[in-house]
């Protein structure tokens, strides 16, 4: 049953959607994310069939990411005063709920949900990338994004729609989706995220060294045709914006000035804040109610050092426990090898888009496909091979 997989895709994909982002301020309390996971549920609920699901065994990196949640949160009861205590908890437990629901609903048929998943998220670059062009248009900043979200987001969700691309030409043998591609690209450009530029480049890298051995020259030759040529597309056809912002924030302020938007000493606050409070952290938003409320900055911009800064050892530690068990789980592609690849690229590209922007509940795209990463991993109880005692 695809609708609970929609719901939760939708969901992840939406954000904090409030009705307020749609023009209806008076409904601005009505936070669409907790009623689609109430739908969500219940459909998940309603097309559970305990007969036909396997025994699955090896969730501990589940485990141990759901204690590092609970710890997050339980962190709010030495959080400072001007701390957001409350928005935070409750995208902490929406995030907790969406990861496990996502897990279990891909536990069903592995293969189909992560088909369904670069379907989806291979449509939703397209619509995003369409509506940043030719409805939203350039913010004050001169950077593109969609639906009322920030530019950073809207890069996620173009470089998820490259690697949907290509999973889907790799499953189906279609090149259509691999022509869509120079969009995404044009697009992410004109968001302006040069975070999400350098994760996307270092997981594309990874999987060319990676799939070396099994290139043939006339695909080498090929890609790199492709390549030029979309490029070349790219420049011919783009908006005359495209080449001011390229200009402007990849010339002038990256090379030039070396100009990283503050990111620096944002980083080393959070860094300082660590040391500080290095058990336990600052608690829940404590850089906001120590440093950002003063500063206006939001959060410290790259999820370890928020994690350090306001969980301490005991935060980091989990999340390394629960990163390792990942690691150890999915490492070597488990039973579906092609389709736990692709998975794990889109887990870490996320993940490494982290360390440049986003707040904890930005993460969800990465922790979503870190659990369907698992699902695919995974080889059920039943259909495992009993070692014979000698």
């Amino acid at each position: 049953m695809r609708t609970p997989g929609l719901l939760l895709i939708l969901v992840a994909i939406g954000g904090r959607y409030t009705l307020d982002r749609a023009g209806l301020l008076d409904l601005a309390w009505v936070d669409l994310r907790v009623i689609g996971l109430v739908v969500a549920l219940v459909a998940l609920g309603l097309s559970a069939d305990a007969k036909a699901r396997p025994v699955i065994d090896r969730e501990g990196w589940l485990v141990a990411a759901l204690l590092f949640f609970l710890f997050q949160i339980a962190s709010a009861l030495w959080a400072p005063p001007a701390a957001r205590v409350g928005p935070q908890v409750l995208d902490l437990v929406l995030l907790g709920v969406l990861v496990v629901a996502f897990y279990r609903y891909s536990l069903s048929d592995p293969a189909a949900v992560a088909r369904l998943t670069f379907q989806l998220f291979f449509v939703a670059a397209i619509v995003y990338a369409l509506a940043a062009i030719f409805i939203s248009g350039p913010g004050e900043q001169g950077r593109y994004s969609a639906f009322g979200g920030g530019p950073n987001v809207f890069a996620r969700i173009e470089v998820l729609g490259v690697i949907s691309a290509v999973a889907l030409f790799m499953l189906t043998g279609r090149i259509l989706p691999l022509l869509v591609i120079p969009l995404f690209l044009l697009a992410t450009v004109l968001s302006g995220s040069r975070g999400t530029l350098v994760a996307g480049g270092v997981v594309g890298f990874a999987a060319l060294l990676k799939l070396r051995h099994r290139l043939r020259g006339s695909a080498i030759v090929g890609a790199g045709l492709v390549a030029v040529v979309a490029v070349g597309a790219i420049w011919a056809f783009a908006p005359p914006e495209f080449t001011d912002l390229f200009q402007e924030r990849f010339v002038e302020q990256t090379v030039q000035e070396q100009y990283l938007s503050g990111r620096t000493d944002i980083w080393m606050a959070a860094v300082d804040m660590f040391f500080d409070h290095p058990v336990a952290g600052s608690g829940l938003d404590g850089f906001y109610g120590l440093i950002g409320v003063n500063q206006a900055v939001e959060y410290p911009h790259n999820y370890v050092l928020a994690v350090a800064a306001e969980g301490g050892l005991a935060g980091l530690g989990l999340l390394t426990a629960s990163v390792l068990l990942w690691t150890r789980l999915v490492r070597g592609g488990g039973a579906r090898p092609q389709l736990t690849g692709l998975t794990v690229s889109a887990t870490v590209f996320v993940a490494l888009s982290g360390l440049f922007s986003g707040d904890y509940y930005d993460s969800r795209l990465a922790w979503m496909f870190a659990g369907l990463a698992a699902a695919t991993a995974l080889v059920p109880v039943a259909d495992r091979v009993p070692v014979t005692a000698r």
